[in-house]
């Protein structure tokens, strides 16, 4: 993948339904509280940087397609690279819920509640399943390429639109709110502590690097130039979140209020005598976010499943027609059930800030299994195996019983701690394996010189 389609498919990717419909409904309902996904989208991709490299190194020397994959060879442990498949899809199904939730919303403002939440969604996946399963990783590449050029535009078209229409333009619109709302201005946001905001910046910044599909990017990126260039470019991507952050605070004093917070842009859309093509575009704008996260998410969580579930538990490969066939059906069956999950947070109120930093909160815990594989030598499989099963069992005790917190903060952040702890207190105990073997992937890691 070349610079340009590798800057894309990474910020297209990325940007999904949340930055669309979550950001700025959450900049509707929390204020200043947004600020938050600034704070972690401008930080979280340093540490690919230094990790992204490294695992493009090894991926070409051993030819590794996943995260997973690359743990494995490195520890020599099937065990593990299952038990991150399994997290993987834990962290993935969330993931895919918002862009399937998102696409539902946006359908059922525009068409007035005619074509309800739940038959949106079906519509669009069944597209975005169709183009999946016929053009595979390659046409997810040159799709996400192309919407994220057009979102790039449109969010800032509609960001510097709305507020101008409404206000008068975005500094009047913030004196406005300054005045007779002011305590939206003012961080963390109305009904978040510091401690909320500060748990779900560092758990985004930590887990922003660890999403199994960015391996894969690294895995197939053109050169490490390419990717570190990528890294550096990334937080360009913020510039598009600004102008739809100003659509959600443009809402705040708007005449009228939507039926959910993530649905204030749309809302204000067809509650304004606006041009049909200004609305029209945002449709096609909203359902390209969802369209070209989900095409990657699901592509990505079904090769996982495969390759690092189904063919390490199996202990031999596949042959290339077998594999795809299976990848193909379990895509199937991952939006099968993600579509599911975005019904049921549907009708339980969950906005896509929640779900989002529900995925995060799983996909962290593999931080230490990454920065081991690519850097430490003396830390054995049993001791991360350990330490990937305690943090996500505890991120799931109190994502479902929440009021057991010592302290009301993200779940992830306790798993992820928990995770730390049981590493450092294991991490000789085992069986390490030739010293040359490690040895050898670690220098091929840095790039042929072996750090002391």
């Amino acid at each position: 993948l070349g610079l340009v389609v590798m800057y894309f498919i990474t910020g297209a990717t990325i940007f999904s339904s949340f930055a669309f419909l979550g950001g700025p409904g959450f900049a509707y309902s929390k204020g200043a509280g947004v600020f938050y996904i600034l704070g972690y989208g401008a930080l979280g991709f340093v540490p690919f940087y230094f990790l992204g490299p490294r695992a493009a190194r090894v991926g070409r020397k051993y030819g590794f397609v996943t995260q997973a994959e690359m743990v494995a060879h490195r520890f020599r442990s099937p065990t593990l690279a299952i038990l991150m498949a399994v997290v993987s899809v834990i962290a993935f199904v969330p993931y895919l819920a918002i862009q399937m939730q998102g696409a539902g919303l946006v359908l059922e403002v525009v068409t007035r509640g005619a074509l309800p939440m739940w038959a949106g969604a079906l519509i669009v996946y069944l597209v975005v399943l169709a183009y999946v399963l016929k053009s595979g990783v390659l046409g997810v590449g040159w799709t996400n390429t192309l919407q994220g050029a057009f979102m790039l535009v449109l969010a800032w078209g509609l960001g510097l639109y709305l507020p101008n229409k409404l206000y008068g333009g975005v500094g009047p619109m913030f004196e406005r709110i300054a005045r007779e709302v002011p305590d939206h201005l003012i961080a963390p946001g109305p009904g978040w502590t510091w401690g909320q905001y500060s748990a779900a910046v560092i758990v985004s910044i930590a887990g922003f690097a660890m999403w199994p599909h960015l391996f894969m990017k690294a895995f197939s990126a053109k050169d490490e130039r390419t990717l570190r260039r990528t890294v550096v470019l990334y937080p360009t991507f913020q510039l598009f979140l600004v102008p739809l952050f100003f659509i959600g605070f443009a809402g705040v004093l708007f005449s009228s209020a939507p039926a959910r917070p993530d649905q204030i842009l749309p809302h204000m859309l067809m509650n304004m005598d606006l041009p049909s093509v200004v609305v029209g575009l945002f449709c096609a704008g909203a359902l390209a976010a969802s369209m070209s996260s989900g095409d990657a998410m699901a592509h990505a969580a079904a090769s996982i499943v495969i390759r690092d579930g189904y063919v390490q538990a199996r202990g031999e490969p596949l042959g290339a027609h077998r594999e795809r066939f299976l990848i193909r059906v379990v895509v199937v069956v991952m939006m099968v059930v993600s579509y599911l999950v975005a019904l049921l947070a549907h009708q339980q109120g969950i906005s896509l800030v929640k779900l989002l930093l529900s995925a995060y909160g799983a996909v962290v815990q593999f931080a230490p299994v990454v920065v081991a594989t690519l850097y430490l030598r003396r830390v054995a499989a049993p001791a991360l195996i350990a330490g990937l099963l305690v943090g996500s069992l505890v991120t799931v005790i109190f994502v479902v019983w929440p009021e057991t917190m010592p302290l009301v903060l993200h779940a992830g952040l306790y798993g992820l701690v928990a995770n730390l702890l049981v590493v450092a207190a294991l991490a000789r105990w085992g069986d390490r394996g030739p010293a040359e073997h490690h040895e050898a992937f670690l220098t091929t890691a840095a790039g042929g010189a072996v750090d002391e």
